[in-house]
C-alpha cells in the first residue's frame, strides 16, 4: 500500500517530468502537451511543477501558471500539515 508521502513524491516527480517533456517538445517543434494536462499535473504535484517551470523556464510568463502553481503548492502544504499534525 502506498502512503501519502510516497504518493506526493510520485506526483511531484511526474509533474516535473511532464513539464520537462512539454518544454523539450516546444523547443523541438513537436506535438505539445495540452495546458489542461499541465495544470492537472501541477494540482497533483505542485512542488515538482514549480521546479519544472523554473528549471526549464517553461510557462513562467503565463498568469495561469505563475499564479495557480504556487497556490496549489500552498494548498498542498496546508493539507499535509493538517494531515500530519491532526490528533
Amino acid at each position: 500500500m502506498i502512503g501519502l508521502p510516497e504518493a506526493c513524491l510520485l506526483f511531484n516527480i511526474l509533474s516535473f517530468a511532464v513539464f520537462a517533456v512539454d518544454k523539450k517538445r516546444a523547443v523541438d517543434g513537436g506535438w505539445r502537451i495540452p495546458e489542461w494536462v499541465l495544470i492537472v499535473a501541477a494540482a497533483a504535484g505542485a512542488f515538482g511543477a514549480l521546479c519544472g517551470m523554473y528549471f526549464f523556464n517553461h510557462k513562467t510568463s503565463k498568469p495561469l501558471f505563475y499564479i495557480a502553481v504556487p497556490l496549489f503548492l500552498l494548498m498542498q502544504i496546508i493539507t499535509m500539515t493538517v494531515t500530519f499534525l491532526a490528533p
